[in-house]
This record gives C-alpha cells, structure tokens and sequence, in this order.
C-alpha cells in the first residue's frame, strides 16, 4: 500500500453511554466518502480501545492474502488492521473489518 491512510473513530451516545464509530474517510470521483469499520467480534471493540488509547486515529495496514480451495479455485482479498506504537515503541495492533459489503467496497476504492 502506497499511500498511508487512517482509522479514525468518534463518539456517539445511545441509552445514554458514550461509544465510539470508527470508519475511514476519503474521496472517490470528488465525493466525499467514510466507510465503517468493525473489530471481528464484539469483544474486539476493547482492543481497539486500547490500540486507539486517547488516541482519535490509528494507522491502517493491508495485508494482501491467496488461498486455493478443494476446486482448485484461488480466492485473493485483503485482511486489515490497525495499529499505534506508544512512546516506548511498543506495537499494538487489532484485527479489522468493513461493516457491511458497501463499506468493503468504498474501502477498496479509497486503496486505489
């Protein structure tokens, strides 16, 4: 990946508890875009909590993958995460995913 791009993440209140969204925002064809993005499963949230730290934005990382299948067919796609270092240089890092296949495919145009 070429060009650095960032997770950002803002709050939200719902039942009256502050959460955090996180998303990646660019621009396509001159439109403004921000695409969701979701740990692999509930208790992921906490993680990226601690890789976030008070931190408002986190690195991104694409790690490109290739697997066959019993057909012989290969499937290529990408895995995401983020990740900060603190002051020591210590790396945190959390799994991530796009929330619905719209974001996945707003994510792929922001990686061109």
């Amino acid at each position: 990946m070429s060009k650095q791009i960032f997770v950002e993440r803002e709050t939200f209140v719902k039942n009256d508890k502050t959460y955090f969204s996180y998303f990646i925002k660019g621009n396509v064809r001159g439109k403004d875009v921000k695409a969701a993005i979701v740990p692999p499963d509930k208790g992921g949230y906490a993680v990226l909590d601690i890789v976030f730290g008070d931190e408002m934005k986190a690195e991104l990382t694409v790690k490109p993958f290739e697997m066959k299948t019993e057909t012989g067919e290969v499937i290529k796609g990408n895995s995401y995460a983020v990740h900060t270092a603190d002051e020591n240089g210590e790396i945190y890092e959390c799994k991530i995913k796009p929330f619905r296949d719209s974001d996945k495919t707003l994510l792929n145009m922001l990686l061109r």
